[in-house]
């Protein structure tokens, strides 16, 4: 016996283009084109295997604020799923919201608009059959909750902030599983982190801004399915419990994150990725791993020297071939003392990856001397921001990591400044 056919996925972010060139047809990143490639494959599956609900675990974007050209590509594949007439839950996430409290987050078009089998939920609720398209179940609908948001509406200035923020939140959801029906199948969907999930590539980018979910919490037998986003690793959280215990044994529900839908950066280079079908009956749900099928490649490698004898050979040796490299995004770090580097012949490692579609060589020279603060100015002169670029460019860090560095960096020093000030309640 079946029960509700339900395809889940998370993490699009859609509009990260952070390698390669524009697309001569259609003028979009060709990376970007990547990320829409598998989201074409999610919703041709979806309308293909005329599935009864679709949900999303939140992060369409990379940030807050899409072009609307990238808001336009999102839509147009929502909207293929609203005209097929297939239920669709869109849950906000950490890169779709503002910081600042009153903004519209990235989604709220599709509520404004009222667009037909689509609802985005951008706060904490517990979402019935009437809510839902008159389905038989019902889904807790978790979306992202930051510390900061958290202490602007509570207040708070204890030296315990954090724990009294999450016992507030895991009150929240416990009272929403109190009042689930034991008669309906129920889904949890939430962004956010799980204790004991493990991270992917992604891991700083919420660095110390995460309230983290415990798994008593999401492994509640009340549960037949945790919908999760925000953790670009697919895994099941709940697996080892439920295969090492016995059929009549209550192991709770799978705890499934699909992960991205598509390789964001190095940290995901071994990582496949995946979207995930459902079959959930009510203490009897399973699932099955979809994996997306046009991944584009992720190579990285990295050589020591530590002598001039055979230079070029053992970097040679360190790249793969011209036909495992071709349209691939290949990094080659080199780590060497200073004095080797008329030894290392770039134009030569250049033409062997002239079939990759990004190739990225990062030289990194021994430093010797200390990092050298300019003469009008001492260290108490320099706020973080400035110290951390002295160190990323006497550690020759790429410009583009770099940004990447200085964004998340900026991010972690205003939460820190939000959390410290005191509370006027």
């Amino acid at each position: 016996m079946s029960g509700l056919k339900v395809l889940h996925f998370a993490d699009a972010h859609i509009d990260i283009a952070n390698y390669g060139r524009q697309d001569a047809q259609t003028g979009l990143p060709v990376r970007v084109l990547d990320f829409l490639r598998s989201l074409d494959e999610i919703v041709d599956t979806a309308i293909e295997e005329n599935v009864d609900l679709v949900v999303f675990g939140g992060d369409a974007y990379k940030d807050r604020n899409p072009a609307p050209t990238f808001q336009r590509e999102w839509g147009r594949r929502m909207m293929r799923l609203s005209r097929a007439d297939i239920p669709t839950l869109l849950l906000v996430g950490n890169h779709d919201v503002s910081p600042s409290l009153g903004r519209a987050h990235a989604l709220e078009e599709y509520n404004t608009l009222d667009i037909p089998y689509v609802r985005v939920v951008s706060k904490p609720a517990l979402l019935g059959p009437a809510d839902l398209w008159d389905l038989p179940l019902q889904v807790i609908a978790l979306p992202w909750v930051s510390k900061s948001e958290m202490i602007a509406v509570y207040g708070t200035d204890s030296k315990h902030a954090d724990a009294e923020l999450e016992e507030r939140l895991i009150n929240r959801i416990e009272d929403l599983l109190s009042q689930l029906d034991p008669e309906l199948p129920a889904i949890l969907l939430a962004h956010a982190s799980v204790q004991g999930a493990v991270y992917g590539g992604e891991r700083t980018v919420s660095l110390g801004r995460d309230l983290v979910l415990s798994p008593a919490l999401v492994k509640s037998p009340a549960l037949d399915y945790v919908a999760l986003g925000h953790i670009h690793k697919k895994q099941d959280v709940n697996e080892a419990t439920r295969v090492s215990q016995t059929s009549d044994a209550q192991t709770g529900p799978p705890v499934v994150y699909p992960g991205s839908i598509e390789r964001v950066d190095f940290g995901e280079v071994e990582d496949d990725k995946f979207f995930v079908m459902v079959d959930l009956q009510k203490d009897a749900t399973s699932y099955a791993w979809r994996q997306l099928k046009h991944i584009r490649t992720f190579i990285d490698r990295r050589v020591r020297l530590d002598a001039a004898e055979g230079v070029m050979d053992k970097i040679r040796a360190k790249l793969p071939g011209r036909q495992e490299m071709q349209d691939a995004i290949v990094r080659l770090t080199i780590d060497y003392p200073r004095e080797l580097e008329p030894y290392i012949d770039e134009s030569e490692l250049r033409e062997a990856a002239s079939g990759t579609f990004e190739f990225h060589l990062i030289k990194r020279p021994q430093m010797e001397a200390r990092l050298r603060i300019p003469e009008d100015k001492n260290v108490g002169d320099l706020d973080a921001g400035a110290l951390l670029d002295l160190y990323w460019g006497a550690a020759h860090v790429e410009v583009a990591e770099r940004e990447t560095l200085s964004r998340l960096a900026q991010e972690i020093i205003q939460d820190d400044i939000i959390e410290e000030q005191p509370s006027d309640t």
